[in-house]
């Protein structure tokens, strides 16, 4: 099942195009990562499929339902109302946590599933909890973010996006403000969830990572997406000259 398409995006920023006719599906179970030079537009993808930016033109469609259509060569956004359910389907894991620093751990995982979802209080505790379980926090409930290392912030950040059950999760270089240490204890998470068959696209620099774990690759640059597929074909063989240049200096 396609729970993500977006169709022929583009996004400009004054003069400068960042996003030109991208298009792209997510499959339900599928891991997809992001790979690509800085400032190749891989951010602002994220940012548009999460409707923190708006499209210039193109279709955003969720679980067939649409989020923006394309009308006249320029994106026109559903109503609010069905822009606040379709955000129900995914959840956003940002670089630098995001985390509220005046509530505590617990507080900053039930907050919105108790305030935006309307949901039972004892039942999104019980989930919480059995949540930072699972990302190896679980004694870290009433401690505040300052008190956490990055590691730890990062786990939090994703056991709040977890928390909100969405059907996709999507990661904004999850691990680039973490020292290598750190990393790898993100990286272990993530392993998690894609062995829990949890569908994420995921923006990140580490090659081995997407490698291993995704079942596809995109590799972007200067705003289109330039190959795509099999990870070990388009990082071990890939096809286009700019994906070898770029590999052979991130890999040494």
């Amino acid at each position: 099942m396609k729970l993500l398409e977006i169709n022929n995006i583009n996004k400009s920023f004054g003069d400068l195009e960042v996003l030109k006719d991208i298009s792209l599906c997510v499959e339900e179970g599928e891991v997809v990562s992001i790979i690509g030079p800085s400032g190749s537009g891989k951010s602002t993808l994220l940012r548009c499929a999460t409707l923190l930016e708006k499209m210039d033109k193109g279709s955003l469609i969720y679980c067939g339902e649409s989020a923006a259509s394309e009308v006249n060569g320029k994106s026109v956004y559903a109503p609010k109302d069905k822009i606040k359910e379709i955000q129900n389907y995914f959840g956003l894991v940002f670089q630098n946590f995001n985390l509220f620093p005046h509530y505590t751990v617990l507080k900053n995982v039930t907050d919105a599933p108790i305030s935006v979802q309307k949901r039972n209080k004892e039942e999104v505790y019980a989930e919480a909890r059995e949540l930072l379980n699972r990302m190896a926090i679980g004694d870290k409930e009433n401690y505040y973010p300052s008190q956490l290392s990055g590691g730890q912030q990062q786990r939090v950040a994703i056991a709040r996006a977890l928390a909100m059950n969405p059907k996709i999760l999507f990661f904004d270089e999850p691990t680039s403000a973490l020292d290598p240490e750190l990393t790898q204890e993100i990286l272990k998470v993530l392993r998690l969830l894609a062995s829990e068959k949890m569908t994420m696209v995921i923006v990140t620099h580490e090659i081995d990572f997407a490698r291993n774990v995704s079942d596809r690759v995109i590799f972007m640059d200067d705003g289109y997406i330039v190959e795509q597929g099999d990870p070990k074909e388009v990082i071990d063989n890939p096809k286009n000259d700019r994906v070898k240049a770029f590999l052979q200096k991130v890999q040494g």
